[in-house]
């Protein structure tokens, strides 16, 4: 039953599906149980992308054409970003602010627990969002199909990203505010282990609802931005913080979508 406990405290940090009354009072809440909850993170993938790909569907049922396609991906957007509470969006914004002009890592880190965004941060979250509706657009001319199954393999895949980056470097962010600060001490293997499990059927449906090379280059498109965040991360701030792994998920999710839409 510990199990189905950490995936709801997952579910209610990284989500806004309320787990409230006699359900919030059996969850519980401890430091020790929100880093247990780390593993279930891209199990929280499945529900997010669940959503999405539902809007997606419903609204492309009823809005035919290349321009119902884009009402669709924005609509099916809104609703993840609603759905999430733009938690991960944010993180983005942070770090575009933070490391998107050369200020040194004091500095930087600074920067990122500014509550204000800045012209790095809201041009970072102008470009994901459009490129990620783009993206989608370009996908539906494979059928409505091919984005759900973009929209749920890529959810859950951008998700398990951040756990190798929690288990990888150390924790830098604020130790007195920063939500992710429980997450500080690494993640334990066996942690890291669920996460796998609940990402190999997302693999699985990426490379079975694609082209061969499409799937195949969207898991390798997801390990790149994973390596490629770690890599800046660790470059610039010696180690990950709450709104590193935000951003990370979205590098990831768009590495996917851009790996499945591109045509060899």
């Amino acid at each position: 039953m510990n199990g189905v406990r950490h995936f709801l405290l997952a579910l209610q940090f990284f989500t806004r599906v309320p787990v409230t009354g006699r359900l919030a009072g059996w969850v519980g809440f401890s430091p020790a149980m929100l880093r247990a909850s780390a593993a279930h993170f891209p199990g929280v993938g499945w529900l997010v992308g669940a959503v999405g790909a539902g809007v997606f569907l419903l609204a492309q049922a009823g809005l035919p054409g290349v321009a119902g396609a884009a009402v669709a991906a924005l609509l099916s957007t809104a609703a993840t970003v609603w759905m999430t509470g733009a938690f991960h969006e944010d993180g983005l914004a942070d770090v575009a602010d933070g490391l998107g002009g050369s200020a040194d890592r004091a500095r930087a880190l600074e920067i990122m627990k500014d509550s204000r965004i800045g012209a790095f941060g809201a041009i970072a979250l102008v470009l994901a969002l459009g490129l990620k509706i783009a993206l989608l657009v370009v996908l539906a001319g494979q059928g409505a199909m091919a984005v759900a199954t973009a929209l749920l393999g890529a959810h859950v895949l951008s998700r398990l990203a951040p756990l190798f980056l929690i288990r990888g470097l150390p924790y830098v962010g604020d130790q007195g505010a920063s939500k992710a600060k429980p997450l500080a001490d690494a993640i334990g293997g066996g942690a890291l282990l669920v996460g796998v499990l609940y990402a190999l059927p997302a693999a699985a449906l990426l490379l079975l609802a694609h082209p061969p090379l499409q799937g195949v280059a969207s898991l390798l498109a997801c390990l790149l931005g994973a390596l490629y965040m770690a890599a800046l991360l660790r470059r610039r701030l010696q180690g990950f913080t709450g709104d590193g792994l935000g951003a990370t998920q979205q590098v990831c999710e768009l590495a996917i979508y851009l790996a499945l839409a591109w045509q060899a």
